[in-house]
């Protein structure tokens, strides 16, 4: 069992809510990896080293090699390539249709890509375009973290309840799920509001709570689509620093969607799609360090 910090305690109501420490998941949850069914043919023109840092010193994550994906006449993705480093936050733009969301889905496992490769590099390699649909889910569920524009959480359920859903539905116990949830909550700024319905939360604290269950399983990788894109631009602000303190401030790493410059902007490095390509590779000063455990 991984130690885990005593919630720490911060004042309720106004201020920056900011993210309080590491915190570790007590039950860990099944391998992905054992999910490996089957290696991709197909011969790369150009193939992404798994094996090598990048240039910041990052070991790689994500892997993805030449990934086409297309609706009927129109290709979003037309032959992607590129690395992904643990620990990275990096931001994904382009217009409308570039094929960003596209990315994003098949890099998690939402879709299938027609054709390339995706390797993630959890605790053993793990080929994504290997699997069914049955092992893609398996692995979102259980490896990987998510955060949507519009957060969905289910309105029916506390919030932290919410946050516990997924550890449940890995077989946690309840109240395991519950009490490691509520020190999430804590951790990102929502002490006392475990028992809140999703309506009564504002938009920034919903978005927290969104935060709060897809890193509750302690996952390497979290994918976020447009996060703040519902909110204003002083909530968006304080949602996506909280968002990058618990995942690359944590030594995790960040995928966001995102059509706002200030978003991308506050990760290390910044990808831009046209017409289902990548135009530009920008690395930038990583603006949240990894930080030692809060214990």
């Amino acid at each position: 069992m991984s130690p885990t910090p005593a919630p720490p305690s911060h004042p309720r109501g106004g201020g920056r809510k900011r993210f309080r420490g590491t915190i570790r998941d007590d039950a860990a949850p099944g391998k992905a990896g054992a999910m490996l069914s089957r290696t991709s043919p197909r011969t790369p023109q150009t193939r992404p080293s798994p094996a090598a840092p990048d240039r910041e010193g990052h070991p790689p994550v994500v892997v993805a090699d030449s990934l086409v994906k297309t609706y009927g006449p129109t290709r979003a993705l037309a032959g992607v390539s590129t690395v992904i480093g643990a620990g990275e936050s990096v931001a994904v733009m382009g217009p409308s249709g570039s094929g960003k969301t596209t990315l994003l889905h098949c890099l998690s496992g939402i879709l299938a890509a027609d054709s390339g490769s995706i390797e993630l590099q959890l605790d053993r390699p793990v080929r994504v375009d290997g699997l069914d649909a049955a092992g893609r889910a398996r692995l979102r569920r259980e490896r990987l973290g998510f955060v949507f524009q519009q957060g969905m959480l289910v309105p029916e359920l506390t919030a932290v309840e919410n946050v516990a859903l997924p550890l449940m539905l890995n077989g946690v116990d309840r109240s395991q799920a519950e009490a490691q949830a509520s020190r999430w909550m804590a951790a990102l700024g929502l002490p006392g509001l475990e028992d809140r319905r999703i309506g009564q939360l504002s938009g920034g604290q919903a978005q927290r709570v969104a935060i709060a269950r897809a890193q509750v399983t302690d996952p390497a990788i979290v994918f976020a689509d447009e996060p703040t894109g519902a909110l204003d631009s002083r909530t968006a602000a304080e949602v996506m620093a909280a968002l990058l303190e618990s995942t690359a401030g944590r030594g995790r790493t960040l995928v966001v969607v995102t059509h706002d410059l200030n978003v991308a902007r506050s990760c290390g490095r910044i990808l831009t799609l046209a017409d289902g390509r990548i135009v530009s590779d920008q690395r930038r000063p990583a603006p949240v360090g990894r930080k030692e455990a809060v214990r």
